[in-house]
């Protein structure tokens, strides 16, 4: 089995011996290939729906690995109990999704080292959750698979004494505070992106007036200034 790009990713993340819990596990590529290269001592393939996890018993057993990789029916990480995983790993869902299961989840975050986090959406929301819940993102990389951008987070709790500390600014909340002070080379790239698509739109809807395209012409001006910003920033920060 050979996993996509934005898998690898994930799978990169995961330390040697871990522990690990898959949630959403889908088809338990994560688990399986974590277990079957050695990188996982053993592994919790989790999922809601009773379908995607035969699909996941199939795997594991095709690589022969049911004493290894446990499945197990539920929804997040309520079924998970403190001791049993190191490692977390919540990808290929919503943002909103990915903060549920994390407050569902307290019971576990001083327990879990390290949760491995690919939201598809609201990255900026997931960020803010973190931080104010006490977590700190560890590493940060991103990925371009068949034309769309996956962010991967490593996200260390600390402690509740932490909650509010290290507040960033809202260009870190949207892009990522370790994405900018690396100078990532795919986030760069992202957000050249960003910026020629705002152009286009810019540029077609130049000769309209109204406050409220005036108003829109100004809301997309605005955001091209913050990736410009955050382009720069990347490049100062790299200097440094």
């Amino acid at each position: 089995m050979r996993l996509s790009k934005r898998l690898e990713l994930v799978a990169s993340f995961v330390e040697p011996e871990s522990r690990v819990a898959d949630v959403g596990t889908d088809h338990g590529f994560i688990p399986v290939e974590l277990v079957g290269r050695g990188i996982a001592l053993k592994a919790i393939a989790m999922d809601v729906g009773a379908g995607p996890l035969s699909r996941a018993r199939e795997h594991i057993h095709k690589r022969g690995l049911e004493e290894k990789i446990e499945t197990r029916l539920g929804d997040g990480v309520e079924g998970l109990r403190a001791g049993e995983a190191d490692t977390v790993v919540i990808a290929g869902m919503g943002g909103q999704l990915v903060i549920h299961i994390l407050e569902n989840g307290r019971h576990l975050w001083r327990d879990v080292k390290h949760w491995i986090l690919s939201p598809q959406s609201e990255l900026d929301r997931v960020r803010r959750f973190l931080y104010g819940s006490g977590f700190e993102l560890a590493r940060e990389a991103m990925v371009e698979e068949d034309g769309k951008y996956y962010t991967v987070m490593d996200a260390v709790y600390k402690n509740e004494g932490d909650m509010g500390q290290g507040e960033l600014t809202d260009m870190e909340y949207r892009y990522g505070p370790k994405l900018i002070e690396e100078k990532n080379e795919v986030l760069m790239e992202f957000l050249g992106r960003e910026e020629r698509e705002l152009l286009e739109i810019i540029r077609g809807i130049e000769g309209n007036e109204g406050e409220k395209a005036r108003d829109r012409r100004e809301e997309l001006a605005g955001r091209i200034e913050e990736i410009r910003a955050v382009m720069g920033w990347g490049i100062k920060k790299a200097g440094n």
